[in-house]
């Protein structure tokens, strides 16, 4: 599946004629805190960011004098626009928002400016210069500054805590209101996210993450606002929802495959090199322990029973880790191809070793070190086999 470009970002001209930059604001009853917060962002763009830039306000179906404020900024500020949604949501306000930009690099803020303006620049440079496809702030990097009361900290912690043990991303802060991503990114992106709310951002980071996009961290300084209107309670049983279901699908096997996003083939960037090296380590596993168990069984089982039971336990065990590890199956449409090539496998490699076995003896007597050695060769060999019709069934499925 081929969802990102392969070619290196075009460098920003020097007069674009689209805003490079499109920050949206997403706000829900925000009557009090949009007018100085979008004029103060508006200000601090005006002054640092050296592009066209607009500023995006996006009402999540406000019940008070929000759209009034709103259409008025939009009319005073030359770069400011508003966007009226009948529907609540972040993150239904950010993709709609974000699929209707054309600008370069898409972000978002939230409206009461938590985080301070001088991270915003550090946010935006790596992915406008196209080193990083996403950058996000965080308030749990070295560096940071956060001050928030202590059942916030423990919540954002906990939250992020349970990410890494359930789902092991490896990004510090899913949830800071405070994050870029690259428009041709977001483009391929935002069409696998499923939830609608404030799951959206932990969802988009992890399907990123997983396909293998660099995502640039940002230590921010970061004041808790004391008036938010977030629902801590409901906020955090709909991300336990979402992290099991994100979990569910990574035990399936149903989420987009590692490394998938980079470059449109199974053998991304380090893709082929990672099955390799995969495959390698669970077959030298798988390797040692047939020698080990043949031995033990050999003596009284004879060799070609000892043979037989031995690849019979290792191809059980050792498919099982292999095909999880490189070309597992991918739901439950798998499952039948998957045994059939793991039945394959076990008659390769036993016509193989049983081959090898009969011609040592049929030549000469052999002694149990000789056997071992012959059988170690032989499993190389049926190892070498495996892997290309394994890859060669994968990628044509």
């Amino acid at each position: 599946m081929d969802l990102l470009p392969t070619h290196r970002p075009e460098p920003v001209p020097a007069h674009p004629p689209e805003p490079v930059l499109d920050i949206v604001v997403p706000v829900f009853n925000e009557e009090r805190a949009l007018a100085p917060s979008v004029r103060r962002l508006h200000a601090h763009l005006r002054k640092t960011f050296p592009y066209p830039f607009r500023i995006t306000i996006a009402d999540n179906a406000s019940t008070d004098s929000t759209p009034r404020i709103a259409a008025r900024l939009a009319d005073e500020l030359t770069e400011a626009q508003w966007l009226r949604l009948a529907e609540k949501g972040r993150g239904r306000a950010l993709r709609t928002a974000w699929s209707l930009s054309p600008a370069l690099v898409l972000a978002y803020m939230d409206v009461d400016l938590s985080t301070e303006l001088t991270a915003l620049l550090p946010l935006v440079a790596p992915v406008l210069s196209g080193h990083s496809d996403m950058a996000i702030g965080t308030r749990l990097a070295p560096g940071s500054r956060v001050v928030r009361g202590p059942y916030r900290e423990i919540t954002s912690r906990g939250y992020n805590a349970l990410l890494r043990a359930v789902l092991g991303v490896g990004f510090s802060d899913a949830q800071c209101g405070f994050k870029a991503v690259r428009r041709e990114v977001a483009e391929r992106l935002l069409p696998l996210v499923q939830d609608s709310e404030w799951f959206f951002d932990t969802e988009l980071l992890v399907i990123a993450e997983r396909a293998g996009l660099r995502i640039h961290e940002v230590p921010v300084d970061w004041v808790d606002d004391s008036d938010s209107r977030v629902d801590i309670l409901a906020t955090a049983l709909a991300d336990l929802r979402g992290i099991a279901r994100i979990g569910v699908a990574l035990a399936r096997g149903t989420l987009l495959p590692r490394g998938s996003l980079r470059d449109g083939g199974a053998d991304a960037p380090g893709g082929l090199a990672t099955r390799l090296v995969c495959f390698a380590a669970a077959g030298s596993l798988s390797t040692l322990a047939s020698l080990l168990l043949y031995g033990a069984l050999r003596p009284a089982a004879g060799s070609r029973a000892a043979d037989a039971l031995t690849l019979l336990v290792c191809a059980v065990a050792g498919a099982a880790v292999t095909g999880r590890l490189t070309f597992g199956p991918r739901g439950r449409r798998g499952v039948p191809r998957h045994r059939g090539r793991g039945l394959a496998a076990l008659l390769i490699g036993l016509a193989l070793t049983g081959g090898s076995l009969a011609a040592l003896h049929h030549t000469a007597p052999a002694g149990r070190a000789t056997e071992l050695a012959v059988l170690l060769a032989a499993n190389l060999a049926a190892a070498l086999l495996r892997f290309p019709l394994s890859r060669a069934r994968a990628f044509r499925a």
